[in-house]
């Protein structure tokens, strides 16, 4: 990794993932979660303290060591263990059939390969598993999703985010039914604020 990708790329995300609607809408998504869970793209751990007692054990994946170091304090303090891997989620260290679930929040647009990615989440995953995820991308209004275009090579450069990204389609194509989804626009810009909530099992 550069220097930027290495050092100053892990601070912006550390800072931009914990704002006020993050806060507001990130404690929704953890305590679905059941059993041995995968996090995909842990950062510095935020989630963590959302988890519930229904977990049993927590794998938490994440390309950059930076951001995985930050997430150590939290994890000291919760009630299941924690394995770290550091690793992009084209490729995810485990054994198939493994997990019963896989929590995704405000990650899947920074994936490279993103339908690689999916399938892989959907390998390890066991039968009945579920894939869990609050996800922004693109807007179904067209004057919003047209700015969301424009505006994907900045912040694909600046934050490694694509903001345009139809994630139900992804997640459909990649094997996946949905059990339920929402889609909504949060607070904030639109073009950056349209959301995907929702869960999602192997077909």
């Amino acid at each position: 990794m550069g220097f930027y990708q290495d050092k100053i790329l892990p601070v912006l995300i550390a800072r931009g993932m914990d704002n006020k609607a993050m806060r507001k809408h990130r404690p929704r998504i953890p305590p679905l979660a059941r059993g041995r869970v995968l996090e995909v793209g842990l950062g510095t751990g935020l989630n963590i303290p959302h988890y519930t007692g229904a977990v049993e054990h927590l794998f938490g994946l994440g390309p950059a060591r930076a951001l995985l170091e930050k997430a150590k304090p939290q994890a000291e303090r919760a009630p299941f263990p924690i394995d770290f891997m550091e690793a992009g989620a084209e490729d995810i260290p485990l054994e198939s059939h493994l997990v019963d679930t896989v929590v995704s929040t405000w990650t899947l647009c920074s994936i490279p390969d993103l339908e690689r990615a999916l399938q892989e989440m959907r390998r390890v995953l066991r039968p009945g598993g579920r894939l869990i995820f609050l996800e922004h991308g693109r807007a179904p209004d067209a004057g919003v999703a047209r700015w969301q275009d424009r505006l994907k090579p900045l912040f694909q450069h600046v934050a490694g985010c694509r903001p345009n990204l139809e994630m139900d389609r992804l997640i459909h194509a990649a094997g996946f039914r949905f059990a339920e989804i929402e889609k909504t626009y949060f607070d904030g810009p639109r073009f950056i604020s349209y959301h995907y909530i929702g869960q999602a099992e192997p077909r």
